[in-house]
């Protein structure tokens, strides 16, 4: 009784893990693929280029949850973002490696 009980507890507690694997992100037509370095808000650098991010920008992390500006660490990540029509970066993805891996779809 007390193996089935403990089998049941372990399938539990992984199937959370394995749901944020299965989690296949649908990227908007108009997807650019870029290099991301945060900076202070707005501000950003995207492939080398200062840019800034919309008032109502959204960063979705590997898990696709919403990542505040401020908590974002690091350089040179590699992400998919879209431009809004003022020319402010209004959505990224920081992708993951199987994502990173996978060409852009090309522009209509």
């Amino acid at each position: 009784m007390r193996k089935l009980s403990a089998l049941i507890l372990a399938a539990m507690l992984a199937l959370p893990a394995l749901v944020a694997l299965a989690i296949d992100r649908p990227f908007p037509a108009n997807i650019l693929r870029g290099k991301f370095t945060p900076g202070y808000y707005p501000d950003i650098t995207l492939d080398g280029k200062p840019r800034q991010l919309s008032p109502s920008a959204r960063i979705f992390n590997q898990d696709n949850r919403i990542e505040m500006p401020a908590a974002v660490r690091g350089t040179d990540i590699v992400v998919n973002y879209t431009v809004d029509g003022m020319g402010y970066i209004d959505r990224i993805w920081i992708l993951t490696d199987d994502e990173a891996a996978q060409k852009v779809p090309a522009a209509k």
